[in-house]
């Protein structure tokens, strides 16, 4: 039986954990050859990689700080030496710091920004330099992009509807290349960075309509539905996978 990825390669920044570790296993279970990135935690990058080779796979790990402008296009320069093109990107890496706005500092800002936007505009302009025609740009956003209910996470649901805009503009640009441009939504997904037992999960499981948190392998499931051939016609979309948050 083919695979829906097969002879495609895939590029997931921050794919060492989280949602990026879920999705760089899917893509490569569709048959995607995937390079990761990672900014620390070379066990965990590793790890990721050697998961995917057990099931057959072919998969890469590159150390990589995502608003490094070098080393994002090295890790796009590495993908393609590696596996001879670029198919798809995953715009994966980003953060959170959850605390009143009045009270976040010019640093935390400045690494929200820097990560959740700059980053996502690095990766994705180096990557467009060397994707095939037909190519993929797909960005983690979040729910809180689009309808914000979680207090604590001002400037992260700024940025993330920075993310939106991006996209919707981005699909206008590459159209002609047949390269689709779409943004992923999550809502809140049981991971390291905000687990279904933390402090700030009662009001997020409270405001979904499933009365639960999503698994990173539900985000997953949706990005690679939007990297195969199927999802050709959907760009410029933004889509949720949050259990009714925004419902």
């Amino acid at each position: 039986m083919s695979k829906k990825l097969e002879g495609k390669t895939a590029l997931v920044t921050g794919g060492s954990r989280g949602i990026g570790a879920a999705i760089a296993k899917r893509l490569a279970a569709d048959g995607a050859r995937v390079a990761i990135t990672y900014s620390r935690g070379a066990d965990a990058a590793t790890s990721v990689v050697k998961t995917i080779e057990a099931a057959g796979g072919k998969a890469i790990a590159i150390q990589a700080d995502a608003t490094d402008p070098k080393a994002v296009q090295a890790a796009v320069d590495k993908t393609v030496n590696a596996f001879g093109k670029l198919d798809v990107l995953v715009n994966n890496a980003g953060t959170a710091i959850p605390k009143k706005f009045e009270e976040t500092t010019l640093e935390e800002l400045d690494q929200v920004i820097n990560l959740n936007i700059r980053g996502v505009f690095i990766a994705t302009q180096a990557a467009l330099k060397q994707m095939n025609d037909g190519g993929r740009i797909i960005s983690i956003g979040s729910c809180v992009g689009e309808r914000m209910m979680t207090p604590g996470l001002v400037p992260y649901s700024a940025t993330k509807a920075a993310i939106r805009m991006f996209t919707q503009g981005l699909s206008r640009e590459v159209g002609g290349r047949g390269i689709t441009v779409n943004n992923v939504q999550p809502g809140p997904i049981d991971t390291d960075l905000n687990p279904a037992a933390g402090d700030w999960a009662t009001p997020q499981k409270a405001a979904t309509a499933l009365n639960r948190y999503g698994k990173v392998e539900e985000v997953a499931a949706l990005v690679a539905f939007v990297a195969s051939p199927e999802a050709s016609y959907i760009t410029g979309a933004n889509l949720t996978v949050d259990g009714g948050t925004n419902a």
